[in-house]
């Protein structure tokens, strides 16, 4: 991304202060950072694209409870949008109220539908309390926060409650505690980034037999690591799909004599980034 010397690294995101997405943008840059606070994912990547409102952005693409974002991979498809990065953040749900209050005082519970659907085992002991569904985690607690609602708790993160001054009322309230979300690094601009050992390849496929087994199979003599393999549809052409590969690999130059050779066992091909594999935070 680029950073000028008077400013900031202004970064798109989705959700607001306090955020998942915002906690991962910090530790991945571990820079001063200034934020474009986007409502949706297809706002993030309008912001991504222009430089006089961002110098790109971040977005998550899967969690390990709840799967992949598949509308995600059409946005970025739909993009000029290269992928240099990625981080994988641990989450942590907190159940978060005005101070003072106890469990027993809540009525309704807000947040995302994500994150309530990574609590429902906490949530079913509690089936008496409201659940409603909102665009963000953080915009939950904020809410709660400025409007000062009483008998109202929000599933957020620890950084939400900080900021907002509400006190965690049931810690760590996720089902599954190794519940990690893995986040991209968009940029218009792909640059040679000579540590980059993961790239992320889109293609297409015709209808014919073993078409998908050969580009896997020429993956495979590369002596690459597919990490990760996934469809979703195209769109304009009932029953087929693009297929996304994450692969992991060693030299740089063997992933572009893999492009080559697999240009000619594809209908189309793309590669949605090269990058150096990310760390868990």
């Amino acid at each position: 991304m680029n950073k000028s010397i008077k400013d900031n690294i202004r970064v798109a995101i989705q959700g607001f202060s306090g955020s998942f997405h915002e906690k991962a943008a910090q530790h991945y840059f571990n820079e001063t950072l200034s934020f474009v606070y986007c409502n949706t994912f297809s706002e993030v990547v309008k912001a991504s694209e222009d430089s006089e409102l961002s110098d790109g952005g971040l977005m998550a693409i899967e969690n390990s409870i709840a799967g992949t974002i598949l509308p995600n991979y059409q946005l970025l498809r739909n993009s000029a949008l290269s992928i240099v990065g990625e981080v994988y953040l641990q989450i942590g749900q907190q159940l978060m109220a005005l101070p003072g209050q106890t469990i027993s005082d809540i009525k309704e519970i807000h947040s995302h539908h994500m994150a309530i659907k990574q609590c429902e085992e906490f949530l079913k002991k509690h089936p008496n309390i409201k659940l409603v569904e909102t665009e963000d985690t953080a915009l939950s607690a904020k809410k709660i926060k400025n409007e000062h609602l009483k008998g109202v708790a929000a599933i957020a993160g620890e950084q939400a409650a900080k900021i907002y001054d509400l006190e965690i009322i049931a810690p760590n309230i996720e089902t599954v505690k190794n519940n990690f979300t893995r986040f991209l690094v968009i940029n218009p601009e792909q640059r040679d980034n000579h540590e980059a050992n993961k790239a992320s390849l889109l293609f297409s496929l015709v209808h014919e037999p073993k078409s998908l087994s050969d580009v896997l199979i020429t993956i495979g003599e590369y002596d690459f690591n597919i990490s990760k393999i996934q469809s979703f549809p195209i769109i304009e052409q009932e029953w087929s799909y693009y297929f996304v590969v994450d692969i992991e690999f060693d030299e740089i130059k063997e992933l572009y004599n893999l492009i080559e050779e697999l240009k000619h066992k594809t209908s189309s091909l793309r590669l949605l980034g090269s990058y150096k594999k990310g760390i868990t935070i």
